[in-house]
Formats: structure tokens, sequence, C-alpha cells
């Protein structure tokens, strides 16, 4: 988990409090792109299982914040293909009001390679996005 989404994560929880919301916490894991280029299945799953565990522990430390502040959250946890793709439907089959995001979770040779997951689902979805800085 990035700097940037655990900062985006208490904005949301300040929002949420202050609407008297709820948050739903979605993670989404994605295999090794490199593996898919030479796939092995095996090495993909592995990487996987390491980031859901990972991810698990992490999602714990956050509920613990929105429990501290009365914030009811949901977590998910989806292995995706597509993230910008999958963060949208997500939302949109939902009918979320408002997606909360950190600027960005990648750096150096991968935000420049892969383009930006905020930048993404600011401009597909069709809800509010908030992008956190």
């Amino acid at each position: 988990m990035s700097t940037q989404s655990t900062r985006a994560f208490k904005v949301a929880v300040d929002i949420a409090k202050k609407y008297d919301s709820k948050l739903t916490l979605l993670t989404c894991l994605e295999g090794d792109a490199w593996h898919h280029k030479f796939y092995d299945a095996r090495a993909d799953s592995e990487l996987i299982k390491k980031q859901k565990s990972v991810s698990q522990k992490h999602l714990e430390k956050l509920k613990v914040i929105a429990d501290k502040n009365n914030v009811s959250i949901k977590s998910n946890i989806l292995t995706s293909k597509s993230v910008v793709n999958d963060i949208v439907n997500f939302a949109k089959s939902r009918k979320y009001d408002l997606i909360v995001i950190g600027s960005h979770g990648r750096t150096g040779f991968d935000k420049a390679l892969l383009g930006s997951v905020a930048n993404g689902v600011s401009q597909k979805a069709r809800c509010p996005v908030l992008i956190v800085k």
C-alpha cells in the first residue's frame, strides 16, 4: 500500500465522518506484468498470494483507524487484469457516490510505462473522483 493510498484513506474517513457515510475499501492485486509476456502461472499465483497477505494486514490497520472515527467500512480484494477498469466497474455496479484515490502508487519506470491509475479512473468513472496527493 502506498503512502498516497493511506493518505487518501484518511481523507475518505474524514469525509465519511462529516457526512455520516460508509466506506468501501478496494484493493486490486496484479500479477507481475512481465510474467504475462513469458507466462508462468505458478509465479503469478505465488505473487498474488503474497500481495493478498500483505493487503489483508494493511486493511486491518485501516479498519482500526476507521473504528476510532466511528466510520463503518467494508473491504474487498480483487485480482485484477486492468486496475482502472476494475475500480470503475466496481464503483459503477454499486452506484457509489464518490471515489477517493491516491495520486499514485507506482513509482519510477513502472509509472511511466503503465500510466496513472488515478488518471485513468478519473477519466472513466461516472461518479466524482477525488485524487489525493
